[in-house]
């Protein structure tokens, strides 16, 4: 077991993450608005009181805030879903009027907003296509070479020589399609369906529960199904095929994390596995004292992160500014500006007791805590 990396290690890595993961998130939000003519008042990395900034040609403020845990671009308008439209005598000339964020049609202001979040797993693809590009990609047939002796296939039955075809109704045509339909699901009984001498048998499987620890001693809790593959190959990918891959990965880790949430809500997994920032932190040291490799990997599953958080429906976030467009496309006018403003300021309520209770929830399991 590795010792874990110092508190500057940890600081440092920690914002070497998250700073360029705003960044970029944000830069998706401000290009798409200046696409479409959007004036920027502010762009800000952090919240709070501002460190250090500059003013560009174009009047806006680009600056750095002291709590380096979001960040932000203000748009003409404040570009808050509560600031609706003003009256026909606002003030405003019309050439002011066409650099106003809620002025603009219905599909710029969704793109505008949208566009942070697919910024962010943009920047994941490129990673994981690179990645892909740089060492290939693994092929393993999906028939059984080995059980482990007891694991959770034996006993349903599965043999040596089975070759996997679907679990659960999802079709396996390579053994690393495998572990996602597997690992997020301890003790739960699937349909694995094999081809054993050219006829289909399908077995119920549970999956059996493990709690693995990392290097770090970090523990996470997962399933087996306790079969190994024979010949495992690395294969050399193209430019295409890298992307499509660097796609089909990023779209495997969100479809992981939307069935995380969703086993929280159902009770199979505890709230306790939700972490925050200082989870995170704590990772970003550990990833950052293994290699470049292993934290950039790491930075593009916290940039998947980002994506999915933000593209949840919850008012002050990208998602919710999302929901009230779709709700404004179905209605043919904006949601009333009393409606708008209780729903976002329960949005804030309800994003700020998460972050308070993670944030507590991460201090103890904290070592020092017995955690």
């Amino acid at each position: 077991m590795l010792d874990s990396p110092s508190f500057l290690t940890t600081l440092f890595a920690f914002l070497l993450v998250l700073g360029p993961l705003i960044v970029v998130h944000e830069l998706g939000h401000y290009f798409v608005g200046r696409l479409f003519g959007v004036k920027a008042d502010a762009f800000a990395v952090g919240f709070g009181k501002e460190l250090a900034g500059w003013t560009d040609r174009r009047g806006t403020r680009w600056k750095l805030c002291a709590l380096p845990l979001g960040g932000y671009v203000q748009f003409a308008g404040d570009m808050n879903p509560a600031s609706a439209p003003g009256p026909v005598d606002d003030g405003l000339t019309e050439a002011e009027r066409a650099q106003v964020f809620q002025f603009k049609p219905l599909w710029q202001r969704a793109m505008i907003v949208l566009a942070g979040p697919l910024t962010n797993l943009m920047f994941a693809v490129a990673i994981f296509a690179a990645f892909n590009l740089a060492y290939g990609r693994i092929v393993a047939s999906s028939e059984i070479a080995t059980l482990a002796k007891g694991s959770a296939a034996e006993q349903a039955g599965l043999k040596v020589g089975d070759k996997i075809v679907a679990i659960d109704g999802e079709r396996v045509d390579e053994f690393t399609d495998i572990p996602a339909l597997i690992v997020p699901f301890p003790n739960r009984t699937v349909e694995v369906a094999a081809d054993r001498d050219g006829r289909e048998i399908v077995v119920p499987v549970k999956i059996a529960e493990v709690i693995e620890i990392d290097r770090f001693g970090n523990q996470s809790r997962i399933g087996r199904l306790g079969v190994h593959a024979g010949k495992v190959e690395v294969v050399e990918v193209g430019p295409v095929e890298a992307v499509t891959l660097g796609f089909s990965q990023s779209f495997g880790i969100m479809r992981m994390m939307a069935t995380g949430i969703g086993q929280i809500f159902s009770g199979e997994r505890s709230v306790k596995e939700l972490g925050g920032p200082v989870k995170i932190a704590k990772y970003s040291g550990e990833q950052f004292s293994l290699g470049w490799s292993a934290f950039v990997g790491f930075a593009a599953l916290i940039s998947i992160n980002l994506a999915f958080i933000n593209l949840l429906p919850i008012p002050a976030l990208d998602g919710g500014h999302l929901a009230f467009y779709a709700a404004e496309a179905i209605r043919r006018r904006p949601l009333g500006v009393r409606s708008q403003e209780w729903a976002i300021r329960t949005g804030i309520a309800l994003v700020l007791a998460l972050m308070v209770f993670v944030t507590i929830n991460d201090i103890a399991t904290l070592p020092i805590f017995g955690g």
